[in-house]
């Protein structure tokens, strides 16, 4: 999981804000609404408690409120429990939550402690990011280029291929970029030979992986976006219609899956 930081999370109710504009330009839908159709599950009434968790680097400043505000925006009861920890797991049950959120260095997970679900934010992220870039509106076009293919990149991958893209991939690790060939049948992506897309889902923690060869105009790019993918020289270039926001869309992502 990357490890935000309190700057990734300043004003998140902006971010939330700006991302719904964008989502809704590209696929025709708000963020509420591709997560209703890809999961078929509404919020019902659950009642969610955010533990802060200590463990390893320990809590990143504003991470809890932003849940807290992110939970909020789209439309989910929610509080942050006093106590961090077992003792806070504990405060949030007792409580009446319904859907437990914690976070630790490596996993960041949604569990639904009435119907059992459990969502880790790697995958869900990955889903959520991937089915964003599959609804592109402004193209034809069933190729897809999905950059990183790691515990977030390839079950967005997976995803696409479900849906019946022609995906094409590509990691700098050959061991991942092999798995997701022979497992999920992509394409490997010839660096040699570029091809342009309209559609990109890039899931790594570098920066600047879209190189200009490959970019088409008025292209959509769909990236979790730590750090982000693309120049702000490109993007403007070729008009790049650019959905990323740190936190929330993976989030939201969870807990309609755990419904």
């Amino acid at each position: 999981m990357a490890l935000l930081t309190p700057d990734d999370l300043r004003d998140i109710n902006k971010q939330l804000q700006e991302a719904d504009s964008i989502v809704r330009r590209v696929t025709g839908l708000d963020i509420k609404g591709i997560c209703k159709t890809l999961y078929g599950t509404s919020p019902n009434s659950e009642k969610i408690g955010i533990v802060p968790v200590t463990a390893g680097n320990g809590i990143i400043k504003n991470f809890s409120a932003s849940l807290h505000a992110i939970t909020q925006y789209f439309g989910f009861d929610s509080f942050v429990t006093d106590m961090s920890d077992v003792s806070g797991y504990y405060e949030a049950v007792q409580s009446g939550a319904n859907i437990i959120l914690m976070a630790d260095d490596h996993t960041f997970l949604a569990h639904n402690l009435k119907n059992g679900k459990i969502a880790n934010n790697q995958p869900s992220t990955g889903i959520i990011y991937a089915e964003i870039a599959s609804r592109n509106q402004k193209t034809d076009s069933k190729d897809v280029l999905v950059v990183g293919l790691g515990k977030v990149g390839f079950p967005g991958a997976a995803h696409l291929v479900h849906k019946g893209f022609r995906v094409y991939g590509y990691d700098t690790d050959r061991t991942l970029l092999e798995q997701a060939v022979s497992s999920l049948g992509i394409i490997p992506l010839d660096i040699e030979s570029p091809k342009r897309f309209s559609t990109f889902f890039e899931a790594t923690p570098c920066a600047n992986t879209i190189p200009e060869t490959l970019l088409s105009e008025n292209c959509v790019l769909s990236t979790p976006g730590i750090p982000c993918a693309i120049s702000e020289e490109l993007r403007l270039k070729y008009n790049v219609q650019l959905v990323m926001e740190h936190l929330g869309i993976g989030t939201a992502s969870m807990l309609y899956s755990v419904m």
